[in-house]
């Protein structure tokens, strides 16, 4: 080696030390101040959490001394405003974090200072690990304490008795439909409507610490699962049995004492049971979407972007939809879906399911409802509340 090269490879040398130590420098320098931020994030979280104890004070104060025989107890969840809150989180995000992972981030803050105010039970179908419990996360925030159940009349039961103060049930799916036990629910319930939830349905392939792969012999899912995943299974595990079973739940459940099965269940099965995801977003329609109804007892005050649910038992004759119809299109109020049940214990009776944009104290769905009314036996609102945010 030259003298030359030599001198030219000690140089270089000399700036990667120079510059390892100017990056070192620099990077000490940001975490520096990262922890001077995080230092001002927690004083300020625990500033709002201050702020949310003060809330809760005064609702307790104002309902010892307001109490009635119908409102003894005050109410310290609010839809409305949760929503409004979150919807100014995204509107005056600047980035780099997105606009919904930030609200995620404000969801969370917001359920451990309602968790403050008051712990919240919370009951959703169950077991554990569905796509409903998810559900009621998202909705609700980790902070919660959510509750399985074991069927959707139960989560009704369960609200209804006040043992949960609310509950998180499915109502539909973009490819599978409506889900009728929930519908069915409410014609011999006086629960409300307080909110929805859409969760992204992403399924995933799942196998436990001791799954031998080469042995696979049986897949569990929900029935509705499977059929979502039909063709990546018909490509990739043509010839392993598919088990139907109750819930995505009980199938992470199932793997626990077997080593020759896997499951396709949600992302919250994994962390609950302990799973690896050998196989993600496994699902043939990527948009396939499930909303959720959140039910409680009040009622909930405008949020700005809100639906209206009712349910209408309309008389047995030639036209009767198209007469229920006509005033949501008169007074300019834009209906979302519609169902069919029917309308227990009449034979051959139906009652109508309505979603439709707008609050009740809309001034124009106010009037569309009660222009329905003449025409109809009974017209009872389910609810108006927040759209769902997230």
């Amino acid at each position: 080696m030259s003298e030359q090269s030599s001198e030219r490879n000690m140089d270089n040398l000399n700036q990667t030390i120079g510059d390892t130590a100017t990056e070192k420098e620099f990077l000490d320098n940001i975490r520096q101040s990262i922890d001077a931020v995080d230092c001002e994030i927690q004083t300020l979280i625990n500033n709002r959490a201050k702020l949310a104890q003060q809330v809760a004070a005064v609702k307790k104060n104002h309902t010892a001394n307001h109490a009635t025989a119908n409102n003894s107890n005050p109410i310290f969840y609010r839809p409305e405003r949760e929503a409004q809150v979150l919807k100014a989180v995204m509107a005056r995000n600047t980035g780099p974090i997105a606009d919904e992972k930030m609200a995620r981030l404000f969801r969370e803050i917001m359920s451990v200072c309602l968790d403050l105010e008051a712990p919240q039970r919370i009951a959703f179908l169950g077991p554990v690990g569905t796509f409903t419990h998810a559900a009621a996360l998202k909705h609700f925030g980790k902070a919660a304490d959510t509750v399985p159940m074991t069927t959707i009349t139960d989560v009704f039961r369960e609200v209804e008795a006040g043992t949960a103060m609310y509950g998180v049930v499915p109502v539909e799916n973009s490819s599978e439909g409506v889900v009728n036990h929930t519908l069915d629910g409410f014609l011999s319930s006086t629960l409300k409507i307080i909110g929805e939830v859409e969760l992204p349905i992403h399924q995933n392939f799942l196998v436990a610490e001791h799954t031998k792969l080469d042995g696979l012999s049986r897949i569990y899912s929900h029935q509705q699962s499977l059929a979502q995943c039909r063709h990546w299974l018909d490509v990739n595990f043509p010839n392993v049995e598919r088990v139907a079973v109750s819930s995505n739940g009980e199938a992470a459940r199932r793997l626990k004492n077997e080593w020759h099965s896997a499951a396709i269940a949600g992302d919250v099965a994994v962390a609950e049971y302990g799973l690896h995801k050998l196989y993600s977003n496994i699902e043939d329609n990527p948009s396939n979407t499930t909303r959720f109804l959140i039910i409680g007892h009040e009622a909930i005050q405008p949020s700005g972007q809100d639906k209206t649910s009712i349910v209408v038992s309309a008389h047995d004759k030639a036209g009767a939809l198209i007469e229920i119809l006509k005033p949501l299109s008169y007074h300019g109020v834009s209906m979302t879906s519609i169902e069919t049940r029917p309308e227990r214990p009449n034979k051959w009776a139906y009652v109508f399911f309505i979603d439709m944009n707008g609050h009740i104290n809309d001034p124009n769905v106010s009037a569309a409802i009660n222009d329905i009314r003449p025409l109809v036996k009974d017209v009872r609102i389910l609810g108006s509340y927040p759209k769902a945010v997230l």
